[in-house]
């Protein structure tokens, strides 16, 4: 699955990552942390519903939810996190998966592959402990799925 290509918002993330300078890469994850949606008012002072990820060197929560749908393919899935706005990296690693992951059904999100975040081509521009916190989202997103669809499958 190493090889397993990306879905299509994110491939086009990960090409715009890779093709840009450190400097620029820097700059649009800061343009992610700044678009990612604060969360919805349902969750809003409400953490103990989402998931910490320990591995990330900020405060970082996250939650999946997943519509009805017979199969895998018809069930939405969207994504939720917190994250202060003075941790920007963290925030910037939540605003791709959003952005690359929000909307599309869960079979999609199952099959994303697990070395994703390496297809960014930020290991150049932040530490490998930022990256490893990424790795986690995009884990931890997949087990919740694969979690809130195990009753229906």
């Amino acid at each position: 699955m190493a090889n397993a290509p990306l879905p299509a918002a994110l491939a086009e993330i990960a090409d715009d990552f890779s093709s840009a300078s450190n400097p620029m890469k820097l700059d649009l994850l800061l343009e992610f942390s700044e678009e990612l949606p604060p969360l919805p008012e349902r969750y809003a002072g409400r953490l103990d519903q989402l998931e910490r990820v320990d591995e990330c060197q900020s405060p970082l929560f996250l939650t999946v939810e997943v519509g009805e749908g017979d199969r895998l393919e018809d069930r939405p899935v969207h994504l939720f996190f917190d994250a202060p706005p003075e941790a920007p990296t963290t925030r910037g690693f939540a605003g791709i998966l959003h952005e690359g992951l929000d909307g599309l059904s869960a079979a999609e999100v199952l099959d994303v592959p697990d070395d994703a975040p390496m297809r960014f081509g930020l290991a150049e521009a932040v530490s490998p402990l930022r990256i490893r916190g990424m790795v986690a989202m995009l884990a931890r997103i997949k087990r919740q799925v694969r979690a809130k669809t195990a009753t229906a499958a």
